[in-house]
């Protein structure tokens, strides 16, 4: 079989959150990489989607086996228009569909020697464990790097041999460490102290580094890779400077990657001396147990021609059998095998449930993009999963319950039962974002029947649109759907995958906003929530929901090859506690002074960049366009600094030539010209009243630039500023970097507006001095000619790779950080940034999403113990994967009264309607509690240090009606519950008493 060669092309829109993980190397080897995959079952779909969607050269399908009733409970390309189809050919027109760079191959013949040879990578699942030996040893023989993984029921393998030199070139997710340097000394050994604001940086003994833009020691610029040692003030040895020049000034420390050599034993020797990614004995012991299951469950499926049926205890007790007959692993021949495990694995063996497909789909295709791109470290070879928790402890199915019905979900019932697969049918769960992770939700939720059937449903709440970059990792999106509502496409694929499915779709966000849409009623008929969300605002918003109407909360995130899945049940488990928001300075601004004049970091740069675009090409458009109403009088300095630097006292431009030269003049202005009057102002040998350099860390002295037309970042920051000045005032612009090349070594005019600020009015920009009347006089008769022309467009800021906004940024910041000795960021660090981008791949969104799957089995079943549940974290860079009991809510104590988060205080309104005083009094009779404030939204009802007269005007209203009279709002029509807070008299100052539910 000759496979094609796979184009090479690559979309940098749909890939961007992936480039951000992987790096366009990899990206580039990946997209070159032929697969073979055999076995397209559930656990074989969630491969190939995964390598499908993430872009891989050609993926070649083998399957000779036809479609049966089973697979359609985890097999998400498949319907029951497939039965008796080959599962190969039915899936490969879906696979095609989802990326049209991906070549979809169907391979109908054997597997031979010779077809191997077409391929880098080949991946067996549902495989019979003779087949395993066969193409494992062919693929270590001539070098081919091979995946065995296999699902039975809730149990789940993986093998990986990539061979015995395997070189990981970049074996970790982290880029590597940078810093600014303050001094080198000359000596054995030359010792580097990094800036202070560096010293965060985290070099280790032994790291190799190399230098950039040293001025004076040059000879250490672009060195080959020396290892340091760490002192311990943070300092560090570099190695013999003595005969080097003397250091000057500037320069960057860079890390230099160590590529590391995996080995790896072929399947046959490693079967018997297996290798476990494991967190200590319990679990190594246990990974060996489900080691000796599989090897069991293959003997039997040998002996017998089939797998155990179904919960069946006469096939279970042989399996267990089978397995203490085996030969004893090599260095646990002490170890007893764990019966009760065996036997549940056996009875459990016969399903194909759709979240385990999700989690080992996702690892097994991310160890094939290992073996492709050589980047990050390839499993050290056997992992084991389990999921055996989500079988009731009480009452384990039986054989009847489990039989096959001939319907969708024949290979769940398998499992849990045609009872458990009912109560599926009837849930209604509100998911929450139909992004990548509720894509794969969504996914989930149609091939396990929730919500088909009966009274139930899904309903799903999102806002934003479908984007090109969404394509790679919201599988249920396509071309065509671009510009379309995520959650109207979301809902018409679901249902597609599972007619039966009914969902409703909201294009609305859940917020404050939609309280009168998502509010009593709405909550009071649903059975959970799932929240898949990238904020984590909005995730508190939603949590408290779920804390507030008292319902499961199932929620789930990535970053990169990070993922978690967490689960939170009324009175069960905590609730939810995430931070605020992704870092603790993430919202902070930083402090004007120190992002215009004293950076320090590629973060104060960065922002100041962003700062200079809102100003020049949104702000001041906006102020030009309203000058009518706006009075000069009410803006500050800088704001009326920002008017003079887009020109209002001058004409307005007409030409292209007209923007490039107000372009080049703002660069004068601030890399060259403004530098050098700051310097006028603090120079560098400036002294502070008690003897310390003013430049001294962590300012550091900025450097004046001259303009070179053949520095990119210079030529790149006219060309993007000029293009946005075109924007505003309606004039073409020009993208050809030669024509603006050669037109800026043609003599330039001098601005008149900038002349007017260098001359006049710069010094304001360092000084307390105001504009003068005659200064103001002028500028406001300019502002009333410009009004006379069009309006200006004011730019919004947007990510977009091709309208300059973000060639606009990230050129100012790296000649801000340039200015200032700083490493600035690169273009994809400074979109990432700015746009608050969250970098993503397919795998760790599938796994997260599986992970959620297997803790909404164990939500939907009822009545589970706080040790059934698990919250689960996972790092597929560093084959790292822990799941772990949630803690329990914390009680609280005041008086006799006991709670915790998930408590309220219920208290009726009564008819007639209670009084305020008659509802401080039921709480202290009650609860023994005395009342010394109260509030609600926020707004102060009552306090107990008030006059008596004030008291007395309050006690004596109806609740509702001193709520309408405070806040000056009506209650909403079918308001159920008021919520209140309330502080008492004695109680301690981190004490948070449960809310006050007013009922209505």
């Amino acid at each position: 079989m000759n496979i094609p060669e796979p184009s090479m092309l690559l979309d940098e829109e749909i890939y961007s959150r992936q480039l951000y993980v992987l790096g366009p190397l990899a990206m580039e080897r990946i997209q070159k990489a032929k697969v073979l995959l055999s076995g397209l079952k559930g656990l074989g779909a969630e491969v190939a989607k995964n390598l499908v969607l993430m872009g891989i050269g050609s993926l070649t399908l083998h399957d000779p086996h036809p479609t049966c009733w089973s697979d359609l409970a985890a097999q998400v390309f498949l319907s029951e228009n497939d039965l008796e189809k080959n599962r190969a050919d039915a899936s490969q027109k879906h696979l095609a569909q989802l990326n049209e760079a991906v070549q979809v191959f169907v391979h109908t013949g054997d597997i031979t020697e010779d077809l191997l040879l077409n391929f880098q990578v080949v991946v067996l699942t549902a495989s019979k464990l003779e087949e395993q030996l066969k193409v494992g040893t062919l693929c270590h023989k001539h070098g081919i790097c091979f995946v065995v993984a296999d699902v039975r029921g809730l149990v789940g393998q993986l093998f990986c041999d990539f061979g015995e030199d395997f070189i990981v070139q970049d074996p970790t997710e982290s880029e590597p460490l940078t810093a600014a340097i303050q001094h080198i000394s000359q000596g054995s050994p030359g010792i580097l102290t990094l800036r202070r604001e560096d010293n965060r940086n985290s070099f280790c003994d032994g790291d190799l580094v190399t230098f950039s833009g040293i001025e004076g020691m040059v000879e250490l610029n672009g060195c080959s890779p020396r290892p340091i040692h760490v002192q311990e003030d943070g300092s560090l040895e570099i190695g013999d400077t003595t005969t080097f020049s003397r250091y000057l000034h500037g320069g960057i420390i860079i890390e230099v990657k160590r590529s590391k050599t995996v080995i790896h034993e072929p399947l046959n020797i490693a079967l018997h001396q297996p290798r476990m990614v494991a967190q200590n004995h319990q679990q190594a012991h246990r990974a060996h147990c489900l080691h000796q299951a599989f090897c069991a469950l293959h003997k039997f499926q040998q002996l017998h021609g089939r797998l155990p049926q179904p919960w069946d205890h006469a096939d279970a007790e042989i399996v267990v059998g089978l397995a203490q007959a085996l030969e004893p692993l090599k260095g646990r021949e002490e170890e007893p095998l764990d019966e009760a495990l065996l036997r549940t694995i056996a009875l459990s063996s016969a399903g194909d449930l759709s979240p385990m497909a999700a989690i080992l789909g996702a690892v097994a295709a991310q160890e094939v993009l290992k073996a492709i791109s050589r980047k990050f470290m390839p499993l050290d070879q056997w992992l084991y999963f389990d999921a055996l928790d989500c079988l009731p402890e009480d009452s384990l199915p039986n054989p009847e319950d489990c039989a096959p019905r001939g319907c969708r979900y024949d290979g769940q019932i398998a499992v849990f039962g045609a009872g458990f697969q009912k109560k599926l049918s009837l849930q209604h769960y509100f998911l929450v974002g139909t992004g990548a992770i509720g894509c794969e939700l969504l996914k989930d939720f149609a091939l396990v029947g929730l919500g088909a059937g009966g009274c139930g449903g899904v309903t799903i709440a999102d806002m934003d649109h479908v984007e090109l970059s969404n394509l790679s990792r919201q599988f249920l999106f396509r071309t065509h759907d671009v510009g379309r509502p995520k959650a109207e496409v979301a809902a018409e694929a679901a249902q597609k995958l599972n007619p039966d499915l009914r969902v409703t779709p909201f294009i609305r966000s859940l917020d404050p906003t939609t309280e009168h849409i998502f509010g009593d009623n709405f909550f009071s008929n649903i059975d959970g929530v799932v929240a898949a969300l990238d904020s984590f605002p909005a995730r508190h918003y939603v949590a408290a929901r779920c804390t507030h109407y008292l319902k499961p909360l199932l929620e789930a995130g990535t970053q990169g090859t990070w993922g978690s899945a967490s689960v939170f049940i009324p009175h069960v488990t905590e609730v939810y506690s995430g931070p605020v928001s992704a870092s603790a300075s993430e919202d902070v601004p930083h402090p004007v002074c120190t992002g215009r004049y004293f950076p320090s970091t590629a973060e104060h740069s960065l922002q100041w960049a962003r700062n200079e675009f809102e100003a020049l090409f949104q702000l001041s458009a906006k102020t030009i366009n309203q000058q009518a109403c706006t009075s000069l009088a009410d803006m500050d300095r800088q704001q009326i600094l920002t008017l003079l630097r887009l020109g209002v006292l001058g004409q307005r431009p007409q030409t292209w030539q007209d923007c490039v030269v107000w372009a080049l003049g703002q660069w004068q202005f601030c890399f060259h010209y403004g530098i050098i009057q700051l310097l006028k102002h603090f120079p560098p040998d400036k002294v502070l009243e008690d003897g310390t350099p003013f430049w001294s860390s962590p300012k550091q002295c900025p450097q004046p630039l001259e303009f070179d037309t053949n520095q990119d970042m210079h030529l790149l920051y006219v060309l993007a500023a000029a293009n946005l000045y075109a924007q505003m005032h309606g004039i073409p612009g020009s993208s050809d970097q030669t024509a603006l090349r050669e037109l800026l070594k043609l003599p330039q005019p001098d601005p008149q507006h900038l002349s007017l600020i260098f001359t006049n009015n710069l010094e304001l920009t360092w000084t307390s001095a105001e504009f003068g009347p005659e200064m103001l006089k002028k500028l406001q008769e300019a502002l009333e000619v410009w009004d006379k022309f069009p309006p200006l467009k004011p730019l919004m800021f947007e990510k977009d790779d091709s309208n300059f906004h973000m060639d606009f940024v990230t050129a100012a910041a790296s000649l801000r950080s340039q200015n200032y000795g700083i490493i600035p960021f690169n273009y994809s660090q400074s979109k990432r940034i700015v746009g608050q981008i969250i970098p993503a791949i397919a795998t760790t969104t599938a796994a997260v999403a599986g992970l959620v799957g297997l803790e909404l089995y164990k939500v939907v079943y009822g009545a589970r113990p706080l040790s059934a549940f698990r919250h689960s974290y996972l790092h597929l860079a560093e084959n790292n994967f822990m799941r772990w009991v949630p803690s329990a809510p914390a009680t609280q104590m005041f008086n006799c009264l006991k709670w915790t988060s998930w408590d309220r205080l219920k208290v009726p309104a009564g008819q007639p309607e209670r009084t305020l005083e008659s509802l401080l009094a039921h709480l202290q009779e009650q609860h023994g509690l005395r009342v010394r404030m109260l509030l609600y939204d926020q707004a102060l009802l009552y306090s107990a240090r008030w006059s008596s007269q004030k008291q007395a005007q309050h006690l004596s209203l109806r609740v509702t009606e001193l709520v309408q009279q405070v806040t000056g709002q009506v209650p909403e029509p079918g308001l159920q519950v008021l919520v209140l807070e309330l502080s008492c008299e004695g109680e301690e100052d981190e004490m948070a008493f449960p809310l006050l539910h007013y009922e209505l």
